[in-house]
């Protein structure tokens, strides 16, 4: 009896021996197989500012981390759209070990305001030196074209000479040069002392609404010239402005531009005077017309000595 038992438990550590070490050699064979793997992470990246003079590049920061017992190694492709990249091909990451890596991207100058998807893609293609075929692991972040304002105002005249108290129009043109639609608001800087020499001045619009890079705008000004009684020899100056609303709002400084045009007021007014002198030379020239008619409609008679003969003789 204590023979059979005896026989019994030494079986039963042998059985216990032998799953145990194949358990270990499975384990072993396991772990000398690749079994590729790749972690990968990006942060988004800051905004992109385009504006004349901006560097137009920002940067994507990548981590590369491999879980396995393995050294890999990792392709990686970038996909970026309309934006310019540049980043590692392919990189070596150590068993359980981290490596960064970055992405360079750059947008072309004046790029419209927008976003755009960056995909990062990292795939496993060699472990421990051995070709395998991975699993394609991809990364997507956002890159932001920031908007910039920038703006041009223009006129065909800058300068003119008017008499006093005629009504004349005014034309601006307003470009928007920024990146993206804007509002610019429109004014007079020296109305106030304009509208104390005697101007009268109107602008239909306070403010226009500009795509980026569309045609300009044109911003009328209704004037009337000053109507000082006596005579008027002085020159003046019209300054006319225009602001970009979003660069008041967003980026802390306005940016605006002015645009001058002289006018120089030459004449005399007096009260009454335009009508008088109106029905003046509406006589005048009715009087000339009648005089040539008259001119036209009577023969001219010469004598011998080729002296044109005075009407009154010709009864004679």
């Amino acid at each position: 009896m204590a023979t059979r038992r005896s026989v019994r438990t030494s079986m039963l550590i042998l059985m216990v021996y032998f799953l145990s070490t194949w358990a270990g050699a499975a384990s072993v064979h396991a772990q000398t197989n690749p079994t590729p793997d790749i972690t990968l992470t990006c942060d988004n990246p800051q905004a992109i500012e385009v504006y004349p003079g901006a560097t137009r590049t920002s940067i994507v920061y990548c981590v590369l981390q491999n879980p396995t017992i393995h050294s890999e190694k990792v392709n990686i492709q970038i996909q970026s759209g309309s934006l310019i990249s540049a980043g590692p091909a392919s990189m070596t990451v150590g068993s359980g070990a981290d490596v960064s890596f970055q992405v360079i991207l750059r947008a072309d100058l004046r790029m419209p305001e927008g976003q755009h998807q960056i995909s990062v893609t990292a795939e496993v293609v060699q472990a421990n030196g051995i070709t395998v075929v991975g699993t394609p692991t991809t990364y997507k972040v956002l890159a932001v074209i920031k908007q910039f304002s920038r703006l041009r105002v223009a006129s065909d005249v800058a300068f003119m000479q008017l008499r006093p108290r005629v009504d004349m129009l005014l034309t601006f043109d307003v470009y928007n040069d920024g990146n993206a639609m804007d509002r610019f608001n429109v004014g007079i800087v020296n109305y106030d002392e304009l509208n104390d020499e005697g101007f009268q001045l109107s602008i239909p619009l306070v403010s226009v609404e500009i795509e980026s890079l569309a045609p300009a705008e044109k911003v009328r000004i209704q004037m009337r010239t000053p109507k000082n009684q006596g005579w008027t020899d002085k020159y003046f100056n019209l300054q006319f402005k225009a602001t970009s609303e979003y660069s008041v709002r967003t980026e802390g400084i306005p940016n605006y531009m002015i645009q001058s045009m002289t006018i120089y007021i030459r004449g005399v007014y007096l009260p009454g005077f335009g009508a008088l002198g109106s029905m003046m030379m509406t006589a005048l020239a009715a009087a000339a017309i009648a005089g040539r008619n008259r001119l036209e409609d009577d023969p001219v008679i010469f004598d011998e000595d080729g002296e044109i003969v005075p009407l009154d003789s010709r009864l004679f």
